[in-house]
């Protein structure tokens, strides 16, 4: 599916793990958990920064990878811990004075279900879960969580 967005769009809000990330969390021997992310996700938040778009992250969990991108591309807003996203995504619309129309939130998971469903631009992965992808309106991108698919609605913002 191609996602369409218009021209209007001013913050790029998302969640992290199954979107920027695989989904997966890997454990060593120590117990310390990682992350794996895509370069060409990497590179989105590059392109958004260059571009001059704003950028929040609302994640439920808490990881090192959400801090590092966070502080490498001086995303504006980043919650992590959030069980309830849609409360921290009403106050991010609120706080910027955001019409619908200038904002995109890209989720896959039932803590993003009514996010998704308040955004008039609501993007998930293939891989989401049956309850996200069957949102009414919701748009798909070609590639999966973790495997480009942030870079894919990223192009389409910013003209790449």
């Amino acid at each position: 599916m191609t996602i369409m967005l218009p021209n209007t769009i001013k913050f790029i809000i998302t969640d992290f793990d199954g979107i920027v990330t695989d989904n997966c969390v890997y454990i060593d021997s120590k117990g310390d958990m990682a992350r794996r992310l895509n370069f060409k996700d990497v590179m989105a938040f590059s392109i958004l920064r260059k571009k001059g778009y704003r950028m929040g992250i609302i994640s439920g969990e808490k990881n090192s990878a959400i801090e590092i991108i966070s502080k490498k591309f001086n995303v504006e807003e980043v919650h992590q811990g959030i069980r309830i996203k849609i409360d921290v995504l009403k106050s991010i619309v609120e706080r910027y004075g955001l019409s619908e129309d200038e904002f995109v939130y890209i989720g896959d998971d039932i803590n993003d279900y009514d996010s998704l469903c308040y955004a008039k631009y609501a993007i998930t992965v293939p891989n989401a879960v049956e309850k996200i992808k069957n949102i009414e309106g919701i748009q798909i991108t070609d590639a999966r969580g973790g495997e480009g698919a942030f870079r894919e609605i990223v192009d389409v913002i910013a003209g790449v």
